[in-house]
């Protein structure tokens, strides 16, 4: 029983990281830099609903840019 414990333990994070990180890190900090950017414009009272799909569409975009570039052909 104990062995099942600590295997959902490690299991949980090792998940969350995959799925939040997964092949690039560097979508998952531009998504991180663009809610806190959002967060600091809401609190001054600033509309910013319109940043977060730009970030996802540029930061996708630039992954997928950088996927094709480092593949070989």
């Amino acid at each position: 029983m104990n062995g099942r414990i600590w295997s959902w333990i490690i299991a949980i994070p090792r998940f969350l990281y995959n799925f939040i990180v997964g092949d690039d890190w560097t979508v998952a900090v531009a998504v991180l830099a663009g809610l806190i950017v959002t967060a600091i414009l809401n609190a001054n009272h600033i509309v910013a609903w319109w940043l977060m799909p730009i970030i996802a569409i540029v930061a996708t975009g630039v992954s997928i840019e950088r996927h094709y570039v480092q593949s070989p052909r």
